[in-house]
């Protein structure tokens, strides 16, 4: 479909049978496979944003990535959502890379750096109020607009994986043994591609103390 097209309701069950009949073209035997179970490597936590659809973005197929998205891919250590995606990930599924996921002109981070009143997101934002807080300094040295809510997407990322590695979930995986490595990305909306943003963590050692859980 072209980008143009405003898309209705029956367009959807079009698009869904359509994408059914190609998979059976390509592999007759694909649905029943995929009813089998799940097996994903990865656990995606990203933005809602329409345009950042994990499997697209990455190149994977249906039943390769677990994903949990919200908007400006907050990870909150109170969001029952979140931690229980987490857990089933984790602990049942087994995953070995959880990837916090953010995105250039994010409207949620865009958001956050004003003082505007949206409605409930508000409350939201907050989470991204607080990492501006943490770097204030930072990010009132820049003087472009875009620069400056692009940097402040890409520590929203950072302080994502620390988030994801002080959970009591992670926490435990890594004092059993288990592999799981924790990576920041943010995906470039202008090329698609994504920018590793190099806060790979994959065991206690890079934690503070007070986070580490024994």
């Amino acid at each position: 479909m072209e980008h143009n097209h405003i898309l209705n309701y029956n367009d959807l069950l079009e698009g869904n049978r359509k994408w059914v009949q190609e998979t059976l073209d390509m592999d007759p035997e694909y649905f029943e496979k995929l009813a089998k179970g799940q097996t994903p490597p990865v656990l995606w936590i990203g933005c809602s944003d329409s345009r950042v659809p994990a499997n697209q973005v990455t190149g994977t197929l249906p039943g390769e990535v677990f994903v949990h998205r919200n908007i400006a891919n907050v990870v909150s250590h109170t969001d029952l959502n979140l931690l229980s995606v987490m857990d089933f990930a984790v602990n049942v599924l087994k995953v070995r890379y959880i990837i916090v996921a953010g995105h250039y002109k994010c409207g949620g981070v865009a958001a956050a750096l004003t003082s505007k009143q949206f409605g409930v997101i508000d409350n939201w934002l907050r989470h991204i109020k607080d990492v501006y807080r943490l770097h204030k300094a930072e990010i009132d040295a820049i003087e472009d607009k875009q620069e400056k809510e692009n940097r402040l997407v890409e520590l929203n990322v950072v302080e994502g994986v620390f988030n994801v590695c002080k959970t009591t979930i992670v926490q435990n995986a890594w004092e059993s043994g288990q592999e799981l490595s924790v990576h920041g990305w943010v995906i470039d909306i202008n090329t698609g591609l994504v920018k590793d943003q190099h806060v790979s963590v994959s065991d206690n050692d890079s934690m503070d103390k007070v986070y580490q859980m024994n």
